[in-house]
């Protein structure tokens, strides 16, 4: 029941401070009952039945309820979902990466096929005023000979372009020795050809003041030699 408020303003306003702290001190107790009711923590599990703990065997603990699974991730319709990939064992993969040989290792196993690789001796003569037709028909018996067995045909060709032949196969014997430190005894021919050069036109003036086309061809020869195979090396 509220107090009647004196006729002095003064009582008056004493009476309604003393009233205003009351209230507040009754809300700070309340506020206090509350957070320390909060802070006490969730109230003690209820204990089981007594059948219920009879029935279970002695040395069991209760079991956990099962864990719900995740939900699968949502799809689109009429897509259908990607199957995982199996996992190889440790073991297993440890086995193929040593049965697997190293980029390193399988370098250094192609580096002795290019070592073994033989040299190759070149050289070539362009321009020479010989054809090309008449040049093949020397050099066809060259492949495979050595550099005696080249010299003794070439001597012994009646043939022009035998002798711009003879200079060439001097020319590659004498690049090998000096530049590839390669003996003349073991040589031999690889490859011999000939390649058609450009063709110069001239005229012979004729009977009857006429002018007849003349072509002198040319042609390039070209000689490789190569060192012989060594028959006790395993390729």
């Amino acid at each position: 029941m509220t107090p009647d408020r004196s006729t002095n303003p003064k009582e008056g306003n004493a009476a309604e401070d003393a009233q205003i702290g009351a209230d507040a001190a009754e809300a700070k107790q309340a506020d206090a009952g509350a957070s320390a009711g909060g802070a006490a923590g969730e109230p003690e599990a209820a204990p089981k039945p007594a059948a219920e703990q009879a029935a279970r065997p002695e040395g069991e603990s209760a079991a956990e309820p099962p864990a719900a699974e995740p939900a699968a991730a949502e799809l689109p319709a009429g897509e259908a979902p990607t199957p995982e990939r199996p996992r190889r064992p440790s073991a297993q993969r440890a086995t193929d990466s040593a049965a697997s040989p190293a980029p390193a290792q399988a370098r250094a196993r192609k580096a002795p096929a290019a070592r073994r690789r033989r040299r190759v001796v070149r050289a070539r003569a362009r321009y020479v005023r010989t054809p090309a037709r008449k040049a093949r028909m020397v050099c066809l018996q060259l492949p495979g000979k050595s550099v005696a067995q080249a010299r003794a045909i070439l001597a012994f060709t009646p043939r022009e372009a035998a002798r711009d032949w003879s200079k060439l196969l001097e020319s590659a014997v004498a690049n090998a020795e000096n530049n590839h430190e390669l003996l003349e005894d073991d040589l031999i021919i690889r490859e011999a050809y000939a390649d058609e050069g450009p063709t110069i036109k001239r005229f012979r003036p004729r009977a009857m003041g006429r002018a007849t086309p003349i072509q002198k061809r040319t042609s390039h020869l070209t000689i490789t030699l190569t060192a012989r195979p060594d028959p006790t090396r395993k390729s």
